[in-house]
């Protein structure tokens, strides 16, 4: 698990309960039945009419996603291609083949199959570049439902307070009740506000962080695979991962992530493979 993730869902959480304790309240002052129906019912309502059942069972996966620790790890990945190159160079590209078959990670071994039958480098690129999109496209489409309804869920709080100031406007005469009625009404507003921006969006940010970051070390293999199909000397392929690797994380590709992949670009970029970070976009935010 993320615990970076995990302890921030729970700080956030946390915070609002204790302050409302030191402000004098009850954590029993917090609990709605009425309110929760209202907000989370009506959230998941809407986010079902705008997103779609099939869109919105993707939803428990991809937070999982987003809570998980990151399966891929850039400095083995890096080891394993430099490896890869010495053999490659050292005994040909089909001594591979018993490499491929101990890797763990399908997308690595597919396009490590490739090269070792001797691809097309612009079809492998175009393939692997493809798979990458289809891979991580149902996360980003599960960060959008969350999306939807980190903005929703605001807004049936405030419905949720106007039906509440009704229901007190309707029974002034019991003056003793007002104060008591009134807090209960906003308790909607409280659970819309709170959900949205203490769950939804977080979550949903956080898995296209991950889609982000998965997909620039996949790219990585991409561009250490091709440097191993080509010949390079390990010592390049090493040099060409880590400043591909260090472009990445910082940012510099994250521009990629809102564009879709033209042919001509892919194109452009296999021929521009001596520079590290010259890679094509990717998947869309």
């Amino acid at each position: 698990m993320d615990l970076g993730s995990i302890i921030g869902l729970i700080a956030g959480v946390a915070s609002v309960l204790i302050a409302n304790v030191m402000e004098g309240g009850h954590l029993d002052q917090l609990l709605n039945p009425s309110a929760s129906l209202l907000v989370f019912g009506g959230t998941l309502g809407a986010t079902l009419a705008s997103s779609g059942l099939q869109n919105v069972l993707l939803v428990p996966g991809a937070i999982a996603y987003a809570l998980r620790a990151p399966k891929l790890q850039p400095g083995a990945l890096i080891e394993k291609l430099v490896s890869l190159a010495q053999q490659a160079r050292r005994e040909g590209l089909l001594s591979l083949e018993d490499e491929r078959k101990n890797l763990d990670d399908p997308f690595f071994a597919k396009g490590l199959q490739f090269v070792i039958d001797g691809a097309d480098p612009e079809m492998v690129e175009e393939v692997m570049e493809n798979a990458i999109q289809a891979e991580q496209r149902h996360y980003l489409v599960a960060a959008g439902v969350l999306e939807t309804a980190g903005g929703y869920a605001p807004t049936m709080g405030i419905i949720g307070t106007v039906l509440g100031l009704i229901h007190v406007l309707g029974n002034l005469q019991d003056t003793a009740s007002l104060g008591p009625a009134i807090a209960v009404a906003f308790m909607a507003t409280f659970y819309g506000i709170a959900s949205a921006n203490l769950l939804w969006l977080p979550l949903a940010n956080k898995i296209k962080a991950n889609v982000q970051a998965e997909t620039e070390l996949r790219r990585m293999v991409v561009e250490g695979i091709l440097s191993i199909q080509s010949g390079d000397n390990p010592m390049i392929v090493r040099e060409k991962l880590e400043a591909f690797l260090a472009a990445g994380a910082g940012g510099g590709k994250a521009a990629k992530a809102g564009s879709g992949v033209a042919a001509g670009d892919r194109a452009g970029a296999s021929g521009a493979r001596g520079e590290a970070g010259t890679r094509t976009a990717g998947v869309g935010d």
